[in-house]
C-alpha cells in the first residue's frame, strides 16, 4: 500500500493516487506499507532513490542500516509493534530522506505512524518538509517507548507486591506462582524489545546529528534533535534498570517458591518424626507373641493410648521450643 502526503495550508493531507506513474511532485512524505514492485518503481522514479527490499532492512550491521547513497540518507530502525498485547514484536522500518522529501518503508503498523498522520492532518507548521515529518515520527516513537516502559514498570511493581505481600494478605488464598512467572517472563521480553528499539533509534538520531550540517536544518530542529538524543539515552538507562529489576524479581520469585517447597517438606518431616514414637508403641503392642505381660493388664489399652499421645506431644513441643516450626 502506498500513501502520499502533500502540504495543504497548515495541515498535511493524504493525496489520492489514481495512477502510480503520476505521483504528485509536491509530496513531502511517501509511506510504503508492504509495497508491491510497481509501487517501489513509482517511488524510485519520483524521489530518485533505490527502495530497499525487506531482506535489506533485516540486516543488522550498521553500514547496511545507516548510509548515504546518491545524496539520499537511508536510516533503518527497529520499532515496537503490538506492545499492548501478550505477543509484542519488533519490525524494521526504513526512513529515506531525499532532498526535502521523506520516504518510509515498512511491513507492519507501528502505532506512532498513525499518531503522527492524525496529528499532521489536524495541524502542522507551514512549509513542512520531509525532515520535519521525520523528526515528528522519531519523537512519537520515543514517546511510545517511554509509555511502554512506564506501563511495564508499573506492572513489575505490582508483580513485586504480589510476591512480597504481607502474610496477613496472603492468608486464605493460594498464590498463582505460575501466572506470576508468566507475567515476569512477558515483561522481561517486552523490556528487552523496547531496549532494542531505543538502541536502534539512538543510532538513527546520532546519524542525523552527524549529517545535519549538510542538511541546513533550522535551529529549532537541531535543538529538538539534541533533546531526542538525551531522551533516548535516559530511556535506555531506564530500560536497563528495569531489566535488572525484572531479573531481581525473577530470582526472588524462585526463592519464594523454594522456601515454600522447603516448608512443605519440613512439615512432612516433622509429622513423620512426631508420629514415629506412637507408631513404635502401637507396633510393639500389636505383636502376636504368646507371652506378653501387658496383655493381662486391666487398663493396658488406655495406658497404651496415653503413651502414644505423650510420645507424639513431646517431640512436637521440643520442635516448638527449638523454634524449628
Amino acid at each position: 500500500m502506498l500513501s502520499v502526503f502533500v502540504p495543504s495550508d497548515v495541515s498535511l493531507k493524504k493525496a489520492a493516487v489514481g495512477d502510480l506513474a503520476a505521483l504528485p511532485d509536491t509530496a513531502v512524505w511517501v509511506d510504503l506499507v508492504n509495497p508491491t514492485g510497481e509501487e517501489d518503481r513509482a517511488v524510485e522514479r519520483l524521489a530518485g532513490i533505490a527502495v530497499p527490499t525487506r531482506e535489506d532492512m533485516q540486516e543488522i550491521e550498521i553500514s547496511s542500516r545507516l548510509y548515504i547513497e546518491n545524496g539520499a540518507r537511508y536510516m533503518t530502525a527497529t520499532l515496537m509493534c503490538q506492545s499492548d498485547t501478550d505477543m509484542p514484536r519488533t519490525t524494521a522500518v526504513t526512513f529515506i530522506l531525499s532532498g526535502h522529501r521523506l520516504v518510509t518503508v515498512r511491513y507492519d503498523a507501528p502505532k506512532p505512524f498513525a499518531l503522527v498522520e492524525n496529528k499532521l492532518a489536524r495541524a502542522c507548521a507551514p512549509g513542512i518538509t520531509g525532515e520535519m515529518v521525520l523528526v515528528e515520527l522519531l519523537d512519537a516513537v520515543i514517546d511510545r517507548c517511554a509509555d511502554i516502559l512506564e506501563r511495564a514498570g508499573a506492572d513489575v511493581d505490582q508483580v513485586s507486591h504480589d510476591i512480597f505481600e504481607p502474610e496477613s494478605e496472603r492468608h486464605g488464598h493460594a498464590k498463582q506462582y505460575s501466572q506470576i512467572l508468566i507475567q515476569i517472563g512477558r515483561k522481561g521480553d517486552l523490556t528487552s524489545k523496547v531496549r532494542e528499539s531505543l538502541v536502534s533509534i539512538g543510532r538513527v538520531v546520532t546519524f542525523l546529528s552527524a549529517v545535519m550540517e549538510g542538511m541546513k536544518w533550522s535551529k529549532d530542529m537541531r535543538e529538538q534533535l539534541k533533546t531526542m538524543q538525551r531522551d533516548v539515552a535516559s530511556l535506555t538507562d531506564h530500560a536497563s534498570y528495569l531489566s535488572s529489576k525484572i531479573t531481581f524479581v525473577l530470582d526472588a520469585m524462585l526463592g519464594v517458591v523454594n522456601l515454600e517447597q522447603n516448608n512443605i517438606i519440613k512439615l512432612f518431616s516433622v509429622m513423620a518424626v512426631v508420629l514415629m514414637p506412637p507408631t513404635l508403641i502401637a507396633s510393639i503392642y500389636g505383636m502376636n507373641f504368646k507371652v506378653m505381660p501387658e496383655l493381662e493388664w486391666a487398663h493396658g489399652y488406655p495406658l497404651a493410648l496415653i503413651m502414644m499421645l505423650a510420645a507424639a506431644i513431646v517431640p512436637y513441643w521440643l520442635f516448638k521450643w527449638k523454634k524449628w516450626l
